[in-house]
């Protein structure tokens, strides 16, 4: 188990390129099943969630062919179904959250697909019927198989119909959206995602063959189609790594440049670094950070305390959250952070009491914070990363924080970004991998 070695108190200065969002590649790199033809994807990161998804992609009969330093192309020309009932295929789904949205894609075109209870982050129940129903709805029966703990995927024919989804499932959407641009008839997405990525797949279909209509809001129409040609697709670039340098720069006190965030599709993410007092100018489609020495964060109109909370496209991304709770802790004033979608990824924040912050967890969803202003710095800890995101807002305090510290399991971190530590290091971080 790999472990990072961060030296606080070091100042960040220059510019920094987010990689590709990997929110967004995991479900581009499964549409690529939809067609024989051969699709080309830019801007793919190089971290480990989506290269165990390449190389699963292989395993499963794609030719898949590095094109450049972040380029790759897929052709799905001969898929081994054979493979995708053996239990080495299954094994490594189990470990692989994104390969959840193999289904879609797989029944669509081959009429059929098995698949194991995908892993992932523990950050509480993540179910998963919001995919199965829908997909039901198309027309496909589901089984699962007690013994080998599969699900059983199988459709004669897909047909269109309208359905209202019981949440906004991104990934399910997703799913959905795949399995319904090959099905007979028109289907109907009502309460559908609308997330930028959402979009960019939706995008994507329709550049290949489909007829999609009612992108970026949450009715989706979707007229099925007989097949899917190629194409050439960018993935957008991270916007929850745009949000975590944002916090990185905050509580170090640095002077930092994100380059070409696609400022347009991050949303509410500044205005959600404002409230918390951030200073932060667009330029272009570049974010500047100016140094600051304090920030305040932001009372409501009638004076109570601030809340952030997550929620659903156009609203706060829940990945973000960790961040701005970090964040937070050096500010001046109070926050309440609420995280509505997962019950489990609040937990970290006991790290950060153990480092001296000053933080109340109401619950697993809720967390007080009150700020430190700056007056006195976090210390130095010894910590485990629990998730992704928690991992990254951990290596934040650490960098913030007085002293040395460490965070092990940061094979977690790796799953989300790309060469993190060599990244900062090259801005003026103290980061050590061992």
């Amino acid at each position: 188990m790999a472990s990072f070695v961060i030296e606080g108190g070091h100042r960040l200065s220059g510019d920094i390129y987010p990689q590709g969002a990997k929110n967004e590649v995991l479900q581009i790199i499964c549409a690529t099943l939809l067609t024989a033809e051969e699709v080309i994807v830019n801007n793919i990161p190089d971290i480990l969630d989506v290269n165990n998804l390449i190389q699963l992609m292989r395993d499963m009969g794609v030719t898949v062919a590095k094109k450049g330093i972040d380029s790759y192309s897929f052709k799905a020309e001969a898929v081994d179904l054979a493979y995708l009932e053996s239990d080495e295929f299954l094994k490594k789904c189990s470990s692989l959250r994104g390969s959840v949205m193999l289904i879609g894609p797989m029944v669509a075109r081959f009429g059929k697909a098995l698949i194991s209870k995908p892993g992932g982050d523990k950050i509480g129940r993540r179910r998963l019927d919001t995919h199965f129903v829908g997909i039901q709805n198309l027309g496909a029966d589901f089984n699962y198989n007690s013994e080998r703990e599969i699900y059983e995927i199988s459709a004669s024919e897909l047909k269109g119909t309208y359905m209202l989804l019981d949440e906004a499932s991104v990934t399910g959407t997703a799913n959905i959206v795949m399995a319904a641009v090959l099905a007979k008839g028109t289907t109907t997405i009502y309460n559908a995602a609308c997330e930028p990525y959402l979009q960019q797949l939706c995008k994507m279909l329709n550049r290949m063959g489909a007829k999609i209509s009612g992108i970026a809001s949450n009715l989706l129409t979707i007229e099925g189609v007989e097949s899917l040609s190629g194409t050439e697709h960018t993935v957008l670039p991270d916007m929850i790594e745009v949000g975590s340098f944002i916090g990185m720069a905050a509580m170090t006190g640095s002077e930092l440049c994100i380059k070409n965030v696609s400022y347009e599709n991050l949303g509410i993410i500044p205005e959600s670094f404002r409230r918390l007092g951030i200073k932060l100018e667009q330029r272009g489609d570049d974010i500047f950070i100016p140094s600051q020495d304090s920030y305040q964060i932001e009372s409501f109109i009638d004076g109570s305390i601030m809340t952030i909370a997550d929620a659903p496209w156009p609203g706060l991304t829940p990945d973000l959250l960790s961040v701005l709770l970090v964040v937070a802790t050096q500010a001046k004033g109070s926050v309440l952070i609420h995280q509505k979608m997962f019950e489990s990824r609040l937990f970290f924040v006991d790290k950060l009491i153990d480092m001296g912050a000053q933080i109340i967890l109401c619950d697993p969803h809720r967390a007080v914070v009150i700020g430190h202003n700056h007056e006195f710095k976090l210390r130095g800890g010894n910590m485990t990363s629990p998730d992704i995101r928690a991992g990254i807002a951990l290596l934040i305090a650490a960098m913030s924080a007085e002293g040395i510290s460490r965070i092990h399991n940061i094979e977690q971190i790796d799953r989300g970004y790309q060469n993190i530590e060599g990244r900062l290091n090259a801005l003026g971080a103290r980061i050590t991998r061992i």
